[in-house]
């Protein structure tokens, strides 16, 4: 039977803004002790939107980490005591200034387990009301609408390739491809 590793020691050596990191002492299974690194970050929103034009809704934003421009889906952290429907409708607004009036859950994920313990929530957002953006850093932020239809070939061709668009767009084809 499966055992799961035993925390023996945790040092934080990191704290920022959106991220900590911990290393942790455990014993594994075997009895064996070794060190696990771990970054600490808060569970997010992942939002398949879709218009009346059946177009999915996309962001263009430019991604330090990885130092170009990425094609994402909108997306974003849950603040602390936060209802995920509360920040799918707070991050469209921020996003792509649209509130959505109809928001089905598609599922979740870890983002990374190997290492961190973001989760994130999946969901379907239609019946768009415009609004106004509200987040202080749109200007950083390209709204680009994509036929449902090309989805695939985006995801194929590389296109969009951060894992929780992959991720959440694939729900979304799944759950519409099964009604």
């Amino acid at each position: 039977m499966l055992k799961p590793e035993k925390t023996l020691a945790t040092q934080q050596i990191y704290q920022g803004r959106a991220v900590s990191v911990r290393v942790d002492t455990v014993e594994n299974a075997s009895g064996k002790e070794t060190t696990r690194e771990v970054v600490k970050h808060s569970d997010c929103v992942a939002v398949a939107v879709l218009d009346e034009q059946d177009n999915v809704l996309l962001v263009r934003q430019f991604r330090h980490a990885v130092g170009k421009f990425l094609l994402e889906i909108p997306a974003g952290g849950i603040d602390p005591g936060e209802d995920p429907v509360d920040a799918v409708c707070r991050e469209l607004q921020e996003e792509i200034g649209y509130f959505p009036r109809r928001i089905d859950r598609l599922g979740g994920f870890y983002a990374i387990p190997g290492y961190g313990t973001e989760y994130l929530h999946c969901f379907f957002a239609t019946d768009l009301v415009p609004g106004r953006l509200v987040a202080e850093d749109t200007e950083s932020i390209e709204l680009v609408r994509v036929p449902s239809e090309q989805i695939p070939l985006l995801i194929m061709s590389g296109e969009i390739c951060d894992a929780k668009s992959v991720a959440a767009l694939l729900l979304f084809l799944c759950v519409r491809q099964a009604k």
